[in-house]
């Protein structure tokens, strides 16, 4: 399971260097490098990296680690309603081999918002095939699909 302090502590350096206009998916894709890279020294030394401890957490922090990972993902849906998103999105993840853990949608006026929590721990592809998958089906549909590993949301959220 990913260590969701670190990665928002990475995120928070990233965003600081590259200021809040940094484009989101290029942090997001940084910040996965540099855990990808910090990761097997975790795992190897533990999970105490000391000289990252100098921010308070809080028991919601705590709560909210244990519960997020990095086989999830967030997918939110915004366009004008209309038959078939709920379908078009769901295929698209019974296709990657996906599980929907958590599915919320409405329609206000005629507007469609939708966010999925998804199981991606069996998935056939990358998050990141997944999510230029999701985001042409969203162009198909003539809606925005935006999607994002868990632990990446939960930790840029917290910035």
């Amino acid at each position: 399971m990913a260590n969701e302090d670190l990665i928002y502590r990475l995120t928070k350096a990233v965003y600081s260097r590259l200021g809040n206009t940094a484009d989101e998916q290029a942090v997001e894709q940084l910040v996965t490098e540099i855990y990808r890279e910090v990761e097997p020294f975790i795992a190897t030394n533990g999970s105490s990296y000391s000289s990252f401890q100098s921010l308070p957490s809080s028991s919601a922090t705590t709560s909210q680690s244990q519960e997020s990972s990095s086989d999830r993902m967030v997918i939110s849906v915004f366009g004008v309603d209309h038959p078939g998103i709920v379908a078009g999105v769901a295929q698209i993840l019974a296709t990657a081999d996906c599980s929907i853990v958590d599915i919320n949608q409405t329609v206000v006026r005629g507007k469609f918002a939708m966010v999925i929590i998804a199981d991606t721990s069996r998935a056939r592809e990358s998050s990141t095939e997944l999510k230029e998958r999701l985001r042409r089906e969203g162009e198909a549909l003539g809606v925005r699909i935006y999607a994002q590993r868990e632990d990446l949301f939960n930790a840029m959220h917290r910035v």
